[in-house]
C-alpha cells in the first residue's frame, strides 16, 4: 500500500481506508504518513477525533524536522487545540517549517512578525516572509504584503508595487486584497484614480463576504456615497 492508493481513498470520501493505509506506513517510521495519520485523528476522518493522539504523530514526524508535521503542530500550539496554548512555541515551529519552505508557515511568520504574537514585532523580517510565501503562491501573503509597502511599515512605502500586490491577490480571490485595491482606485495610490473601479472592487469584495465592504455599500445604500 503506498501513499498514492491512501490519497486516492481520501480524494474518493473513504477516510477509513486512507486511515488504514496511513497507521501502516507510520507505525513503520514514514514521517509523511505520520504526519497525514495526525491529522486524520485531528480532523476526525476516518477514525475517533483524537487531538492527543494527532500531537502524538506530529512529534514523531517533527523528530526528523518533517515540514508539514512542524506546521501542523504549531497550528495546535497556536489555537490550543489538544495542547495548552503557547504562541512562542507556535512561532518556532512556524519558523522551523517556514525554514524548509511550507507556504503557509510562511505566511504565518509573517503574520506573528508583523504583529508581535510569540515574538518581537519586526516589519522587515514579516515583509521577508510574506514575500517568500507569496513566491510560492500564497493569495494572502500578496495582500499582506501590499499593506506594508501601502503604508511604508518594514519596506520603503510604494503605493504602485502595493497596488500590484493588491491585484495579484485579488485576481485569485482574496476578499480583503480588492477591498484594499478599492481603496487604491478610490484615492489614486499607485494607481489612476477610477471611482468606478473602486465601486467595482468593493462589491467584489462584499460578494466574498468581507465585512468592511458590506458596510460601505450600506452607507452608499443609506446615503448615495461612500468614502474609504
Amino acid at each position: 500500500m503506498s501513499h498514492n492508493e491512501a490519497e486516492k481513498f481520501y480524494a474518493d470520501g473513504n477516510f477509513a481506508g486512507a486511515f488504514s493505509i496511513y497507521e501502516n506506513l507510520a507505525k513503520n517510521g514514514d514521517p509523511k504518513a505520520q504526519t497525514s495519520l495526525g491529522y486524520l485523528y485531528q480532523n476526525g476522518e476516518g477514525v475517533e477525533q483524537s487531538f492527543e493522539k494527532a500531537k502524538m504523530w506530529y512529534e514523531e514526524a517533527v523528530k526528523v524536522e518533517y515540514p508539514f508535521a512542524l506546521f501542523n503542530l504549531g497550528v495546535l500550539y497556536s489555537n490550543g487545540t489538544g495542547v495548552e496554548k503557547d504562541e512562542k512555541i507556535a512561532f518556532g515551529l512556524f519558523l522551523k517549517s517556514a525554514i524548509l519552505e511550507v507556504p503557509h508557515a510562511q505566511f504565518e511568520v509573517g503574520y506573528l512578525l508583523e504583529n508581535g504574537i510569540g515574538c518581537d514585532q519586526n516589519y522587515s523580517e514579516s515583509a521577508f516572509w510574506y514575500e517568500e510565501s507569496a513566491k510560492r503562491g500564497n493569495i494572502e501573503a500578496f495582500n499582506n504584503l501590499g499593506v506594508l509597502y501601502r503604508d511604508g511599515l518594514g519596506v520603503e512605502q510604494n503605493h504602485q508595487k502595493s497596488a500590484h500586490l493588491f491585484k495579484r491577490s485579488a485576481d485569485m480571490g482574496n476578499s480583503s486584497a480588492m477591498y484594499n485595491l478599492g481603496f487604491c482606485y478610490d484615492n489614486g495610490l499607485g494607481v489612476e484614480q477610477d471611482h468606478d473601479k473602486a465601486l467595482e472592487n468593493l462589491r467584489k469584495s462584499a460578494q466574498l463576504g468581507n465585512g468592511k465592504a458590506h458596510e460601505m455599500l450600506q452607507k452608499l445604500r443609506d446615503t448615495g456615497e461612500f468614502a474609504f
